[in-house]
């Protein structure tokens, strides 16, 4: 199937896709991803790997069309915690304050001047 990413024209393939990502170990994933085999990659990296370029050049869409298009697996975001749950609570909302925090990053037990 030929593919326009990052203005370059690709004949791309499932089973090529498949072969070259074979053996390559996926990164964290923060954002898009594909599910290629029982792995999920982060779209940037498979851009990456299928076409040889820098991940700065091409757009997670593009990526995302043709592999959907392949008909691959495409997630918009990781599993688990939902946006915005799960983090540290804001200062002054039961979190710790500026003070507390600096004091801790700086292995001291009382308030710190920033």
């Amino acid at each position: 199937m030929r593919c326009v990413i990052a203005r370059y024209p690709f004949d791309l393939t499932r089973t090529g896709v498949l072969a070259s990502m074979k053996g390559v170990r996926p990164e964290l994933v923060t954002g898009a991803s594909v599910t290629i085999g029982r792995r999920r990659y982060p779209v940037k990296q498979v851009g990456q790997v299928i076409t040889r370029q820098d991940p700065r050049d091409f757009t997670a869409g593009e990526v995302v069309r043709a592999m959907t298009r392949l008909g691959f697996t495409c997630h918009d975001r990781p599993e688990g915690a939902p946006v915005g749950e799960g983090g540290p609570a804001p200062v002054g909302e039961g979190g710790p304050t500026l003070l507390q925090t600096a004091s801790a990053l700086l292995g001291g037990t009382g308030p710190v001047a920033v």
